[in-house]
């Protein structure tokens, strides 16, 4: 293993896979800010100037570099205009967007930043320690132990909703699930709910519910509420100010950083799971633990809200190259995009991979950490100038989100179906928002309905029945505390009535 580690040492610090460090990450970052454009997009796309390197190495190192930057860069387009570029920076837009809306966008980019660096890093190091060992923990979860996890997932859509909001968040997440079932179903090749409209084969596209829930909604909102695109302190938005975080600040972040960099990194291990699921269970446990005060900011412009997801979907980017790289499994879409382009560079992923070619397997991984480091670089001194699409004008900044919001639908299925979806959706969203429904459960239900529904069907045909509820332990651990994430809000919430009750009868 030792000899491996200097081989990779050796491969990774040439002069060529720097720049294949910095180049894919640069591109990642500038091209992952377009809504549409994910990182699954522009890995199909390099793939050919991938092959033509040659090095399998270089490539492998250029292609992980545009998809970490390219989850950085998201997160960019998420905190300034309400368009999260990447599905799984969706839960930054959360509180980076009300922060930017303060006035404070450099302060959200620093700390999007900064979380986006630690979980990356952290990811790192633990992929360097515990790559083979996780590669067998990932081995025992069956199709039960993610119906399992999505259950649990599910379980969190409280953290989504504001005071008394919990039976609309719940209405909402129904919603997400019944729009996850149009199209064809696992079991069965026969389309569902399409109403005979072929485009809706394959169902709706994510990427044009998540515009029509939230870019979109965001543009009507200026048209009708001009002073909406001014900063919260009345100030000149074109100033852009509080680019440095408090120590006070720091001191909260810190600690969520560091839970949600190994829980996002443990998440991304496991087969299926990926950065969305990653950033949003991060997003909602953060928020379950928080403090009565703290949980009111969330949804607000809390820090921690920027930092939970954002930590924890970078740590998942990294987790998910071990069981593409010591089992050949794709642990996600983009992954599964990398397993090709490995196939097609004459390497074997799996558990020979360690032995037969070390300097590759050793060189992927050290190139993270230096992906992350020159991210960090490269971003923080931008940070000023990027913040300041802020400063574009109403009558500029709407046509501007309206442009990206089109785009980002119509490259996302390249239908143009699509677009009348998304001014249909949108519609509904501003209508919700208006009544103030919470959109978020909506799209959690929609990313983990497909999920939901296929282990459930496989999880159903292996065991004939529900009996794999109680016949795996791991299993029935995951639904257990499902069922806790359920009540705790609940029991939380009764105790500080009671108590503020007892106070008030002077007990």
């Amino acid at each position: 293993m030792l000899e491996g580690l200097l081989a990779g040492l050796s491969t990774a610090f040439t002069f060529t896979n720097i720049m294949m460090v910095i180049g894919g990450c640069l591109i990642g970052t500038f091209i992952g800010m377009l809504p549409g454009l994910g990182p699954m997009s522009i890995i199909a796309i390099m793939i050919p100037v991938a092959i033509t390197i040659g090095d399998p190495s270089a490539a492998l190192i250029l292609l992980a570099g545009v998809y970490y930057g390219a989850v950085f860069g998201g997160s960019t387009s998420s905190i300034l205009i309400n368009a999260p570029g990447v599905a799984s920076t969706v839960a930054t837009s959360f509180d980076g967007y009300p922060l930017a809306r303060k006035g404070q966008a450099g302060k959200a980019l620093t700390v999007a930043a900064i979380a986006s660096f630690s979980g990356g890093t952290i990811g790192a190091i633990l992929l360097m320690v515990f790559a083979p060992a996780l590669a067998s923990v990932a081995l025992l979860f069956h199709s039960s132990e993610y119906f399992a996890l999505m259950v649990v997932g599910l379980s969190a859509i409280a953290a989504f909703a504001g005071t008394g909001q919990v039976s609309k968040a719940l209405l909402m997440t129904f919603l997400g699930l019944m729009m996850a079932t149009v199209g064809e179903g696992v079991l069965f090749n026969a389309p569902r709910f399409t109403m005979g409209v072929m485009d809706l084969q394959s169902g709706f596209g994510f990427i044009t519910l998540a515009m029509a829930m939230f870019a979109l909604p965001e543009a009507i909102f200026l048209v009708l509420d001009p002073g909406r695109s001014k900063t919260g302190d009345g100030g000149d938005s074109g100033k852009i100010k509080n680019l440095r975080i408090t120590r006070e600040e720091a001191r909260k972040i810190t600690p969520v950083i560091g839970r949600q960099s190994l829980q996002g990194f443990f998440i991304g291990v496991l087969p299926g799971a990926g950065a969305t699921i990653a950033s949003f269970l991060g997003y909602a446990v953060e928020r379950n633990i928080a403090s009565k005060e703290e949980q009111e900011e969330f949804g607000k412009g809390s820090v921690k809200g920027i930092a939970a997801p954002e930590s924890a979907n970078n740590a998942a980017c990294t987790g998910s190259f071990v069981p593409l790289l010591t089992l050949g499994i794709p642990g996600s879409g983009t992954t599964a995009i990398l397993l090709g382009a490995l196939i097609a560079l004459n390497v074997s992923p799996g558990p020979r991979l360690m032995v037969d070619e070390p300097q590759i397997f050793w060189a992927v991984i050290i190139s993270m950490y230096l992906g992350n480091l020159v991210l960090l670089i490269l971003n923080l001194p931008l940070i000023p100038y990027i913040a300041k699409v802020l400063a574009v004008p109403r009558n500029y900044l709407i046509p501007f989100i309206l442009f990206f919001t089109l785009m980002g639908a119509y490259i996302g299925q390249n239908n143009a179906t699509e677009l009348l979806l998304l001014v249909g959706f949108g519609i509904c969203a501003t209508l919700f928002r208006f009544a103030d429904y919470p959109l978020a459960p909506l799209l959690i239900g929609f990313i983990l309905g497909p999920l939901l529904e296929n282990n459930f069907s496989r999880a159903m045909q292996l065991y004939d029945g529900i009996g794999f509820v109680w016949e795996r332990p791991m299993t029935l651990g995951l639904l257990i505390l499902a069922v806790m994430l359920v009540v705790l809000p609940g029991y939380r919430a009764r105790r500080a009535r009671l108590r503020a009750e007892g106070v008030a009868d002077g007990d």
